[in-house]
C-alpha cells in the first residue's frame, strides 16, 4: 500500500479566512485593528485568514457585526460544524513550528521531535510495511525537520509524558530503542526537555483511549491535537482545551518524578544495548547483568 499524497487544496476554513481578508482589505483595515475589535492579537487575525485557526461562533458573530455581512459567518461557521473532520496531521505540524510550549502524552510510541532518525524510519516501516523505499523517504524529510526543533535553544520548552509501554515496545531493534531512548536521556540531562514516565501500574488514567498534545502560542489560544489511527484533528474551542489541560495535570501527576523517569530511562536503553549485543555465549557477567535490567524493568526475555 503507498502512502497518501498529502491534500495541499484549501481547506474550508482557508476559504472562510478568505472571505474575512477580502472584507478587511475591502474596508481599509489592518489584521491588527480587526483584532483590536475581536479582543484578539494581529497575529490570531492572520491564521484565521489563512484558515490554520478555526473561526468560533463568537468569533463570526463579531465579524458579521464589523462588517455588516448579514450572519454571513456565523451561517458558514455552523454548517461547517456539521462537516466531517479531515486529517489535521499537516496543520498541526504547522502550528507545532510556533509555539512557545509543548505538551505531548505518548501512549504508544516516542512523540514525533524527541525521535531519532532510525526510529522515526522504524515507525514508517512498520505503518507502511510495502511502500516503496522513495516513498518512505518522502514521508521522513519533514519528520526530520521537525527533529532540528530541539538542536535550537530558542527553540519550545517541551514536556513530555511516556506511557510505559512506549519503553517497553521495541520498535526497529534493540541497537534502534537503545539509540533512542538514550537521545531523550541525553535532552533530559542537558535540561532541553521535561520527560516523565507514566508506570502501567498507574492503572487507567484521562487519556487512557489515545495521545493527546497542547501547543501553547505567544499571540493565540492554546490548540490541542489529538491523533489516532492514519488521522488527527486540532480542537481550539477553549472550554474543551481547558479540559485537556486539565486531563494532561493528573496525568503527569500519576508518572513518574522526572529524575525517576531518568533512571528508568536510561536502565531500559542499557537494556536495550545489551540485549544489541547479546551473542549466543555472552559471559555470566553480562548475561547476569542483562537479566537483572529485564527483571527490573518487569520485560520478558
Amino acid at each position: 500500500m503507498q502512502p497518501k499524497p498529502v491534500d495541499t487544496s484549501p481547506s474550508v476554513h482557508a476559504l472562510l479566512g478568505a472571505e474575512l481578508k477580502y472584507h478587511r482589505e475591502k474596508e481599509g483595515m489592518s489584521q491588527g485593528e480587526v483584532g483590536k475589535q475581536l479582543s484578539l492579537t494581529g497575529a490570531f487575525i492572520g491564521m484565521l485568514e489563512a484558515g490554520t485557526r478555526k473561526i468560533r461562533p463568537e468569533i463570526a458573530l463579531r465579524i458579521d457585526e464589523i462588517f455588516d455581512t448579514g450572519g454571513f459567518f456565523f451561517r458558514h461557521c455552523d454548517a461547517l460544524k456539521k462537516l466531517r473532520q479531515p486529517d489535521q496531521s499537516v496543520e498541526a505540524a504547522k502550528a507545532e513550528r510556533t509555539a512557545i510550549r509543548i505538551q505531548e502524552y505518548a501512549p504508544q510510541v516516542i512523540p514525533g521531535i524527541l525521535r531519532t532518525k532510525a526510529y522515526a524510519q522504524a515507525v514508517l516501516h512498520s505503518g507502511l510495511p510495502t511502500a516503496a523505499e522513495d516513498a518512505i523517504k518522502d514521508l521522513l524529510t519533514p519528520l526530520l525537520e521537525r527533529i532540528k526543533m530541539l538542536q535550537d535553544a530558542t527553540g519550545p520548552a517541551v514536556w513530555t509524558v511516556l506511557d510505559e509501554a512506549v519503553l517497553q515496545r521495541m520498535i526497529g531493534g534493540p541497537a534502534v530503542m537503545a539509540d533512542a531512548l538514550r537521545q531523550i536521556a541525553t535532552l533530559m540531562r542537558r535540561r532541553r526537555i521535561i520527560a516523565q514516565v507514566l508506570p502501567l501500574a498507574a492503572g487507567g488514567h484521562p487519556a487512557i483511549e489515545g495521545a493527546l498534545k497542547l501547543m501553547t502560542f505567544s499571540d493565540a489560544p492554546t490548540l490541542a491535537y489529538l491523533k489516532c489511527f492514519a488521522s488527527g484533528r486540532l480542537v481550539d474551542d477553549p472550554e474543551t482545551v481547558a479540559q485537556y489541560q486539565f486531563a494532561y495535570s493528573l496525568i503527569g501527576a500519576s508518572s513518574l518524578s522526572p529524575p525517576d523517569s531518568l533512571d528508568l530511562i536510561e536502565s531500559m536503553a542499557e537494556y536495550y544495548d545489551l540485549k544489541s549485543r547479546r551473542t549466543h555465549n555472552p559471559s555470566p557477567v553480562l548475561l547476569h547483568k542483562f537479566e537483572h535490567i529485564g527483571q527490573q524493568n518487569r520485560i520478558f526475555l
